[in-house]
């Protein structure tokens, strides 16, 4: 198959937990989410086809009151359908059982390999996707960016999407002859039993650190759920960890396949040390600009460089290395490795580079938290004499990180725009403010806070020269931006080519805008 061959992705599957997805006949499992019961959706389910309910129950008596809530719901609707009804403890785990099951459990099939960690997981499938691709196999992704099967290219909202999804993708990869399927594996992905029942023949873990105080009470929680992933993997199968990360070291008390990795750490720089230290495989940065990295690696006792033009960054630095450390114990041979980088083109959103009609070079990132913030900063601000960094923070999201990236901004860059960023049900004008806070009062002269994004594109396009750099964050791929429940449509990207030619560029001159 290729991208331009006839291909569609099934709109409804046999087991579903959404009513847009039910099929005539299928399966509906009602899931409780955070604001609304399953239940709720019953009878829009049965309206759609769906011939089998499964709710959450725990008792008897819960049972009987959920039946007769159900037979009350459709008497009021006036309508009656033949349907069997069936109950779980555990629904989420039961939608991804049944799922499996009833497709005839197409992931066994397959070779998957999961990357999970806070930061570089879309990266990192996408260069295991490529590399595999030059290799030889026929190969499937699944990330926070995009979704493919073989060539074809699919959309993509979560992280980790649900398991009646999931098992759909992979009965379709087997249909096509995929042979491995890469994916982003979410820290929900285990909490809410997305990927239950899977099995991965190798695992990437990037790093941790604070990220959604949304859905997890502390970070302590956070790590134990994406600790997870051990149970996950078929016996024997490695796992690679950030040996520059302390707390990911720890996987290795809990897992005895781990393989560490480190970069630019003078303790594993001996290459005849090799096979059997605690990091087999290390990377030194010879090259660092904006014309890409080329790294000396040193991989399980041999010793090579690499050039990866399309990625700049100790970070992505990081990624590679991750990378190569698991494709090696895959079988994956050097020569592949090594041309597999040098070809390697892009992640659409993850450090994107676009050059400016203004001669200034601009990169949209999703980075949306402090520690990602810290490391682009860091990897990006020896590389210009001029930085005009462009950020907001999503609403209904862990709101004590916006004060902390606020400073990092400040602290990093010449100029700085504080924008919206999806801000959902809150007020844009409030998000703002939280980021102002964190910002010193000396630092305060170098910000602009402009609501409107695209028109915050343009302000930090106006402030830049030929030599700038704008790092454009938080938005990454997204081509859209939620406000109170609408998706409207907004590409970063389609802006930035957009913008005409000039000649010469401003300085900013006041200390505060707002729309």
């Amino acid at each position: 198959m290729n991208s331009t061959k006839p291909f569609v992705f099934p709109e409804v599957y046999p087991v579903a937990c959404h009513t847009d997805h039910v099929s005539p006949g299928g399966v509906f499992v009602a899931i409780n989410g955070t604001k609304q019961k399953g239940i709720e959706y019953v009878s829009e389910a049965l309206k759609r086809g769906a011939r089998t309910i499964i709710l959450e129950a725990t008792s008897h008596e819960q049972k009987k009151a959920l039946a007769f809530e159900i037979q009350q719901r459709l008497e009021r609707l006036g309508v009656s359908y033949d349907y069997a009804l069936e109950f779980t403890d555990n629904a989420r785990k039961e939608l991804a059982c049944a799922s499996a099951r009833v497709l005839g459990y197409p992931a066994r099939s397959l070779k998957i390999v999961a990357v999970t960690g806070t930061k570089g997981k879309s990266t990192s499938v996408f260069i295991l996707r490529h590399i595999l691709k030059q290799a030889g196999y026929k190969t499937a992704l699944l990330s926070t960016v995009k979704n493919y099967i073989l060539d074809y290219e699919l959309k993509t909202e979560l992280t980790t999407q649900q398991p009646d999804y999931l098992q759909v993708f992979f009965d379709q990869c087997v249909k096509v002859g995929v042979e491995y399927v890469v994916m982003e594996t979410a820290a929900q992905a285990f909490s809410l039993h997305r990927v239950e029942g899977l099995h991965f023949i190798g695992a990437i873990f990037t790093n941790i650190s604070q990220e959604h105080a949304e859905f997890y009470p502390d970070q302590r929680d956070y790590f134990e759920a994406k600790k997870q992933i051990i149970k996950y993997l078929s016996p024997g199968a490695p796992l690679i960890i950030n040996g520059d990360d302390e707390r990911v070291c720890t996987l290795r008390e809990l897992y005895p396949h781990c393989a560490m990795f480190s970069v630019n750490n003078p303790l594993y720089a001996d290459a005849s040390a090799g096979v059997g230290t605690d990091i087999p495989v290390s990377a030194e940065v010879v090259k660092n600009d904006l014309s890409g990295l080329r790294l000396l690696i040193r991989a399980y006792g041999t010793e090579y460089e690499s050039e990866i033009p399309a990625l700049v960054g100790s970070f992505n630095a990081s990624n590679v290395l991750g990378c190569v450390a698991l494709l090696l114990k895959l079988g994956i041979t050097q020569a592949a490795l090594v041309q597999g980088l040098r070809s390697f083109e892009r992640v659409p959103g993850r450090l994107e580079k676009i050059l400016l009609s203004n001669g200034a070079t601009a990169f949209i990132d999703y980075a949306h938290n402090p520690s990602s913030f810290k490391a682009l900063f860091q990897a990006l601000r020896p590389l210009t004499n001029h930085l005009v960094v462009l950020f907001g923070a999503g609403g209904e999201r862990d709101a004590t990180k916006r004060p902390v990236m606020g400073a990092l901004a400040a602290s990093y860059a010449d100029q700085v725009v504080i924008s919206s960023d999806n801000p959902r049900s809150e007020d844009p004008a409030v998000i703002a403010q939280d980021i102002l806070a964190g910002i010193a009062a000396v630092d305060r002269k170098k910000v602009v806070i402009e609501l409107d994004r695209e028109r915050a594109l343009t302000i930090a396009y106006d402030l830049s020269g030929p030599e700038s750099m704008i790092l454009l964050l938080g938005k990454g791929p997204d081509e859209y931006q939620l406000v109170k429940g609408v998706k409207l449509f907004f590409s970063e990207a389609q802006i930035l080519r957009a913008l005409p030619k000039k000649t010469t560029f401003t300085t900013l001159k006041t200390t505060e805008m707002s729309n």
